[in-house]
This record gives C-alpha cells, structure tokens and sequence, in this order.
C-alpha cells in the first residue's frame, strides 16, 4: 500500500467538524453518513476550517477527542500525529457493526447517548451515560425508547422524551452508507426533573435581594425569605405558619393577602409598614400577586424592594437644605402648578423627620397615597413636595378641596362633561384628564358624598374616566394625593367612607402627627416665626417670658401650625419694641382664656395629659402597664393616655418597650 504522504500531497479540511476529503475517493465516498451523524451534535457550533497534514496534529481540542475515541475503539497503536486517516476509515470496509462503532463513538464525546440500529431496526451498538441510566439497564431504556408509539423513528425526526421525570432530546438519523443505518443522538435536558427544578427554585429565592412571601388559603405564612427577614426585622421561625394577621397583629378585614385572594386580583407598587421593630416602622415597596391553577386561586405572594441607601442618600441631601439658613423669600406657583418643596418643611423633632423620610420614600414611587392630619398640619405642603420629588415633577399638579365645591358640581368638575349632559352643560375636560400625568391632590376627601365616592372608586379600580352625558372612557395617568382631616378608621365606623374606596386611595398612608404632640417643633416655630414675621415687618420684638412659653407648650394647638402662625404674627404686630419681653398681656384676647398663664393647674393638667409632667421612669410605667391593660391595642392605648397613636408609637421605641 503506497504511503501516505505519496497518496495525499493535499490536507485535510475540517468544516463543521465534519472531515472533508478532497482527492480521497474512500472518504468521499462515506462523507454523507460522516456528515449527517456530525450534524446531530455539530449543527449550533460555530464553523471552523482546518488544515491537516500528515505530520501536523490536530489543534481543535473537540477533534482531537473525536478522533482519540476512534482511534481507542479501532485499536490503532500508531502515534496520533501520524496516524493513517486512510487506516481509520479504511476499516469502516469490514462491515455495519464496525462503521457503527466507529461513528458512534465518535458522537458520543459530545452526547450523552447514542444508540444505532441496521435498516431492520436491529441493535448494533449502543453507549448510554450514567446521566441517563442512573438506576436503570440500558436494555430496559432502549426498550421503553422503542414503545413510543407516537414517534414514526425517521429521518430528521427530534422529539422530547420524558424517562423517569427526566426531559431527554432524541434526534435521529438516517446514515445511507456503507449500509443504511438509524442513528439516534440523545441529550438529557437541564433540569427537567420536578424535584431538581424545585431545589433551584427555593435555591434561588432564599438568596435574590428582594423578599418574598406566600400565604395559602387559610392566610397563613408558607413562604418568608430571608432577604424579607431582614427588610422587615422579623424571624421566619417565628412568624411561618401563622395567619397574617397574628404576625403582623392587625384586623384580618384590613388583609390585602385575603383581598387578593378573594378578588384574584393582584396590587402593584404599594409602599407601607407592615412590621414594627421596637416602635419603629419597616417600610417596604411591594406588590402581591394571585397564585391561580385551572381558574383557582390557590395562594397569594409578595415581592418586596427597599432602596434603603439611596433613600438614605436622599433624605440626608434634603436634611442638609433644610438646615441651611436662608432668608425667606415670597414663595410663587411654578410652571407645574406647586409653591413647596421637602426643603420648606420645617420641624426638629423626632416625628417629623421620620415622616420626611417616609414621605420622601414614598414619592419616589407613582403610587395612590392618602395623607391623614388635622387641620393646619401642611397636607397640601407635604402633597407638593412629594410631587416636586417624583418623576412627575415636571407634569401638572391639581389641587380641589371636596368640602368647598357643592355635590352636583363635584361630580361634573373631577370628570368632565359634554355638552348636552344636562342643562347648561358644556364640553369640559374634567380634573382628572388636566392632570394628565401629573399629580391630582383631593383634599377633604372625607367631606365627599357617599354616592360620588362609589364613582370615585371605579375610576381608581379601573384607571379609566367617563365624562358626564358621554359613553367614551380616557385612560386615567395621574397620580392621586388623597387627603383626610379626620381618622379613616372612624369614618369607615361611622359610613362616611366606603371600606373599598379607602384599599384604593390607601395604597400608602402618611399620618402627620399633631404640633401638640411635637413639643420640641412647638419651641422651634415659635423662633422661627418671630425671626420670619420681624424681618417682614420690619420690626425688632423682644423674646417671649419663660411662663408664656410654658403656657404655649402646654397648649392643644387645634389649628396646629397654621395656629400658632397667626399666633405670633399677631403678637409681633401687637408688641412695642421697647417692651423687655413678651407676656401674656400681648396675647390677642381670644386665645388667653384658652392658656394656662401663671397659676398651672397642674392637677387637671396631668390628667388630662398624664405624658407631660411624669419623671421618665414612671412615664415608661404608665405607658407599659397602660399597655397591658389594652392588650398593646395601640389605639385604645393612646385614647387612655390622651395621646395620638403616633406619638404613643415614639414613646415606645424611645423607651425600649416590647410585648413580652
């Protein structure tokens, strides 16, 4: 037999991992069966071209392993640099079962199986991974291959085979020569079995950033990651198995899980507390999610964010330009339609700058919000700064007062009309189509009729507005700033407010705690408008008397900040500047009767405030045992005390008290 460099002075070419011959008449003869078994595990590679000589090695490291392997079963002891090509598939002559050994295990490296049968459907060879055998013969697997009757076992044919919960790729083809030959290629699917995938899938949610958790049916916690954990402070162990309500200790009628559930609806982009830890509410932005099988709702989940650092971030910029002292300037609408800003809200206490930072939060996100406070404590102020700090800044900002326009114009006036609708009535676009994508704040909503409120509601639900007379709907894109000077709770009690109108405009609730119970921003307005209405006036007033000021701390304030504005406006225009100091005789006369001056009653004070002239230790006696007699009702426990829920909430976390 001539040698080889004699027969060959032309390389080899590979393409495709496919050995393409070009003046070998054996090879070429058998390249279509080459080719078509190469194409089983080669078709998605990307091409490579390669030239062989016979002195050269092969450097594509997938080919180098082909030929390994058929060198290995066709016991070829020549070095593999010298290897005779014409030997290798010389000996594909000797017969089927040869050719099918050799092809076949040069598939193999890149499969997990491959199995090979004669024209007559006879095995000739076979090689199946452990991948794919586990526990299984290879015998009892190729029979239960060959019994999927579904499958016409052709040429070209790909089909998914499930053997033991495991997903198995089967491609077939048919190699026409020397004889023709059935050759599968099987690749075991990732994943595919049900207990893998279930591992990965608890895998994966213990350790994402964002918290999830599931209720089932009955409400109780099945699921509760850690990344939860740590974004609301609780402890899986503790909390998993109970219903919601006793974990998070709050009316089952108030369960957005339930609500979902029974609706099968899901909520989206709400930001609320609903875990407190030491007093201190845990904020986190979250939307919840129906679980439905066959039109069934089976459980409820939630995923839950919080950008604590960038808030942070955020909060300490705005601190730091609330600090900063600047002269006031007249303050004018901007082109959006607000005056105020987060900078221009001002307070040093400890209440007030948790607010900031939760209302700051909470505008970052385009989220329906309901801010509750009694009059004069700034809702409209603190609704313009939440729009000046969202994304929507640059749209409109729409305020209406409901208690000031009558009931057959509120309607017309929040949704439109068109001409026609009733007489007089003309083609007018309503507030909720001005506001476009901007901001729409309601304030009194509490003093919006029960029939307007239902209406209310469906546009909220269904994010669409029908003006009055008109059959056509404009989509609603504006935000909603609701606002209420009284309890939502009590309104509900009392039927002033639909439960299912208060779920849609409560997404998040903000509460301003009063000026009564913020004594250190009591001190700090008092400065601050005597500073402000001297420079407008252009007047220099003396300080208030020590006893005046203990009688403005111990007032009620019922118009909070607004009051005491008017307050000491009044006594700045009041006070000669050769006074030495400002006493009660400056007071205009209806508010003296309404101070305690000179003689405290300290008697009916105490029990009227009992927090107010307590030492600290029997201050936190009063407040636990109050506690305890309530259950840790923190509602029955505030009333007791004659104090707000949020006030009672920072006494707590101040003095470490927790349920034992």
């Amino acid at each position: 037999m001539p040698s080889y460099k004699n027969r060959v002075k032309n390389p080899f070419y590979f393409e495709r991992n496919v050995v393409v011959a070009r003046e070998i008449f054996f090879l070429r003869k058998y390249r279509n069966s080459i080719r078509a078994a190469m194409g089983l595990v080669s078709g998605a590679e990307k091409p490579t071209l390669f030239a062989l000589s016979h002195t050269s090695k092969i450097r594509n490291p997938i080919l180098h392993q082909h030929f390994l392997c058929c060198r290995e079963n066709l016991h070829a002891n020549a070095d593999f640099s010298e290897i005779d090509m014409y030997n290798i598939f010389g000996v594909m002559k000797g017969g089927s079962v040869v050719f099918a050994q050799a092809i076949g295990s040069l598939i193999r490296s890149l499969a997990d199986g491959v199995i090979i049968f004669d024209s007559s459907h006879s095995l000739l060879w076979h090689d199946l991974s452990e991948r794919i055998l586990v526990n299984d013969e290879a015998e009892e697997v190729i029979l239960d291959l060959l019994s999927n009757r579904s499958v016409a076992f052709t040429d070209g044919e790909e089909f998914l085979w499930e053997l033991n919960e495991r997903k198995i790729l089967v491609s077939i083809r048919e190699l026409p020569e020397p004889e023709p030959l059935l050759l599968f290629c099987l690749k075991c699917c990732p994943l595919s079995s049900k207990d893998d995938k279930l591992y990965c899938l608890e895998k994966i949610i213990e350790t994402i950033d964002e918290g999830v958790m599931m209720s089932n049916e009955e409400g109780q916690i099945v699921l509760y990651n850690e990344a939860q954990e740590k974004m609301e402070g609780l402890q899986a162990n503790e909390i998993l198995g109970k219903p919601l309500w006793e974990a998070y200790n709050y009316n089952p009628q108030y369960s957005e899980h339930r609500h979902v559930f029974n609706t099968g609806k899901p909520i989206f982009s709400r930001y609320r507390a609903h875990s407190r830890v030491a007093g201190v509410p845990k904020y986190v932005s979250y939307s919840t999610f129906p679980i439905q099988r066959d039109g069934k709702t089976i459980g409820v989940f939630s995923v839950s964010t919080n950008e604590s650092k960038l808030k942070n971030q955020l909060y300490e910029t705005i601190e730091l330009k609330r600090s900063l002292t600047r002269p006031e300037e007249e303050k004018t609408f901007g082109k959006n339609g607000t005056i105020y800003t987060f900078s221009d809200i001002k307070g040093q206490s400890t209440l007030i700058k948790e607010l900031l930072k939760e209302a700051q939060a909470v505008s970052v996100h385009n989220t329906d919000t309901l801010i509750v406070g009694e009059t004069g404590t700034g809702k409209e102020l603190f609704a313009q700064s939440m729009h000046n700090h969202s994304s929507r800044k640059d749209k409109p900002f729409v305020a209406i007062n409901c208690a000031a326009i009558p009931e057959n114009l509120l309607e017309s006036t929040l949704f439109g009309t068109v001409k026609g609708a009733y007489t007089g009535a003309t083609d007018q676009i309503g507030l909720f189509e001005y506001a476009q994508a901007g901001t729409l704040f309601l304030d009194e909503i509490n003093s919006m009729p029960i029939a307007l409120q239902a209406k209310l509601m469906r546009v909220l639900q269904e994010r669409l507005v029908r003006r009055v007379g008109s059959n056509e709907v404009t989509p609603v894109r504006c935000t909603v700033i609701s606002a209420s000077n009284e309890d939502p709770e009590k309104l509900i009690r009392e039927d002033r407010m639909r439960l299912d109108l208060f779920y849609r405009i409560a997404n998040t609730s903000l509460i301003i705690p009063p000026l009564r119970d913020r004594p250190d921003d009591v001190l700090y307005f008092i400065d601050h408008f005597l500073d402000y209405f001297q420079g407008r006036l252009g007047k220099v007033v003396p300080p208030l008397s020590a006893t005046l000021r203990e009688a403005l701390l111990a007032y009620q304030w019922p118009g909070n900040i607004r009051e005491l504005e008017h307050l000491i406006q009044n006594i700045v225009i009041r006070v000669s500047e050769d006074t030495n100091e400002i006493t009660a005789d400056h007071l205009p006369s209806y508010i003296k009767g309404k101070l305690q001056v000179g003689v405290f009653q300290e008697l009916d004070h105490s029990r009227r405030r009992p927090l107010k002239k307590m030492l600290n230790q029997s201050k936190k006696h009063l407040i636990e045992s109050t506690l305890d007699k309530t259950d840790w009702n923190i509602s029955a426990a505030a009333r007791k005390l004659g104090i707000t829920r949020q006030s009672l909430q920072y006494h707590i976390k101040k003095n470490g008290l927790s349920r034992t």
